[in-house]
């Protein structure tokens, strides 16, 4: 590793200095400045695989409080319910001006209906959906790792043809269905027609745009999809850790029901002038709801970080560990840091995340109730989304790098925008092209899926128009499936990203097969990537 003084001949003044070359302190969150310039120098950034302190407690205090809060109300909620809430049951009485119980009233008929056998198939077919998709997602894996460039290049043509196949039998099948084509005018079919073929015409022209950087992408998929095969335990971690939110909801949920039960059946006097009998809310339910949604939002944002979290502490422990040796428990470990030690600057990510897709939905809902806006409003909106998309940008590395080094997450952010900004590294490209291929990936392999469920349904039942229905289902499960696959594809990608830039700071090389296809990425979004123009560090 080079020395960071400025002695030295003119050769070796010429050489870039890297950015982390003292040893890692902990216990300083603040970067301190050399006395021989003024570039600041800041610790060696390093997986941290010690004892880490707990970091952002305040707002790990702040989400157990509100968490408490929710089911303590919550508990309160279902022991105060009062079980007569149905006005029809009871009567005004005017000698004491209040609503009485009748003394009987009829009891609701339960109608008991067998299912269909639209609803038997349905069922059938998306539990076979969900038993496949397993192995669909493993093959799929198996395919990026081994075979990524015949995957890629093979479904390109199909981000294609695929909508444009779908889009001309839509077409034709409407025109020669009397019911379709009464209700849905020839002019209009023909505007729809044309309509989804500019938007395939546009999808045609993005790949051939980005055609330069297709093979970098296949290289960089390649080398995500033998990080994920290294470490195959995510796939059963990350999905118990979802039924474990869910297992989280499902209180909350029943004290939501149960406090819509809190109120008494009262006296309204009607239009009419005569009182009726109506059911009054207690005014604490709206705060309660309120506090629910908010702990549901807060708690859901927060997983999706703390599956980040796992992923990235996983992955770089696979990443710096030595040549052809696993660490071991390194799944667990990411488990034990992300809900203990860190999971104040899990829940403060989480906080943020959920407070931008809030204000995202605050704006999206004005901008549809406006209809014309002024110019003012388009101002106020762009600077909304200018900042959202800030904040996004900030956040995407952020708890990558918290991963890694157990930091705060502010010292995080800063650290981890330093590290790319000094060794001009740009995430745009890894953010983008391979992600729209991923995802075009698995939007052919589901439809291929969903036209062999719906030829196995016209042969083996008697659904007929109803198979559409079924399949289309089928689709939207296992695409939705997969997308979670790519979800996991692109935090690994992110985070071999910033252990790449670890690496590129220190000098060092811990994987040399991924500094062959990183070192090739291009600096800003105008540049091209060469793959063979620029060779990895040596060290």
């Amino acid at each position: 590793m080079m020395s960071g003084g400025g002695g030295g001949g003119g050769g070796e003044e010429d050489l870039p200095q890297p950015l982390l070359s003292k040893p890692y302190l902990p216990q300083s969150d603040e970067p301190t400045t050399s006395n021989y310039g003024s570039e600041p120098e800041y610790p060696q950034i390093t997986f941290n695989h010690g004892p880490r302190p707990f970091k952002d407690l305040p707002f790990l205090l702040l989400f157990a409080l509100l968490s408490l809060s929710t089911f303590a109300f919550g508990l309160f909620s279902v022991f105060h319910h009062n079980p007569h809430r149905d006005p029809s049951s009871f009567s005004f009485d005017p000698s004491s001006s209040s609503c009485a119980p009748l003394r009987s009233h009829s009891p609701n008929r339960i109608l008991e209906s067998q299912p269909s056998a639209l609803w038997k198939d349905l069922i059938w077919t998306l539990v076979i959906t969900l038993a496949l998709s397993a192995p669909i997602a493993l093959f799929l894996l198996w395919l990026l790792r081994r075979h990524a460039k015949q995957v890629v290049y093979g479904c390109l043509p199909f981000f294609v043809l695929a909508p444009a196949f779908f889009n001309v039998y839509w077409f034709v099948a409407c025109t020669m269905n009397s019911k379709c084509s009464a209700s849905f005018a020839l002019a209009y079919r023909i505007v729809v027609l044309v309509f989804v073929f500019v938007l395939i015409g546009i999808i045609g022209w993005i790949i051939v745009a980005n055609w330069h950087r297709i093979e970098l992408t296949i290289r960089i998929i390649g080398v995500a999809g033998e990080a994920l095969a290294r470490n195959l335990g995510l796939f059963g971690v990350l999905p118990l850790m979802t039924l474990g939110l869910l297992v989280y909801f499902a209180p909350v949920v029943v004290f939501m029901v149960y406090a819509r039960m809190n109120g008494r059946v009262v006296p309204r006097m009607g239009s009419s002038g005569l009182y009726n009998c109506v059911w009054k809310q207690d005014k604490w339910v709206s705060a309660y709801f309120a506090l629910a949604i908010l702990t549901m939002l807060w708690s859901a944002a927060a997983m999706v970080e703390a599956k980040v979290y796992v992923i990235s502490g996983t992955i770089a422990q696979w990443y710096f560990s030595k040549e052809e040796s696993r660490p071991g428990r390194s799944i667990r470990s990411s488990l034990r840091h992300a809900f203990g030690p860190s999971f104040g600057t899990v829940c403060f990510s989480g906080l943020i995340m959920a407070a931008v897709r809030l204000v995202r939905a605050a704006v999206d809902s004005a901008k549809r109730e406006d209809g014309t806006p002024g110019i003012v409003t388009l101002i106020l909106r762009c600077c909304v989304n200018f900042c959202m998309s800030a904040i996004d940008f900030l956040n995407k590395f952020t708890i990558n790098f918290a991963a890694i080094t157990g930091e705060s997450y502010c010292y995080s952010a800063m650290m981890s925008y330093e590290l790319l900004k000094r060794n001009l590294l740009s995430p745009v490209f890894v953010e983008t092209v391979s992600t729209r291929i991923l995802i075009g990936i698995i939007f052919v392999l589901s439809a291929v899926y969903a036209i062999v469920v719906c030829a196995v349904l016209k042969a083996v039942t008697a659904l007929g128009v109803d198979a559409y229905f079924v399949a289309a289902l089928a689709w939207a499960l296992l695409i939705l499936i997969l997308g979670f696959f790519v979800h996991v594809m692109d935090n690994v990608i992110d985070t071999i990203y910033v252990c790449y830039a670890i690496d590129r700071d220190k000098g060092e090389v811990c994987k040399h097969e991924v500094h062959e296809v990183y070192v090739c990425l291009p600096i800003s979004r105008g540049d091209r990537p060469s793959i063979a123009t620029r060779t990895p560090l040596s060290v």
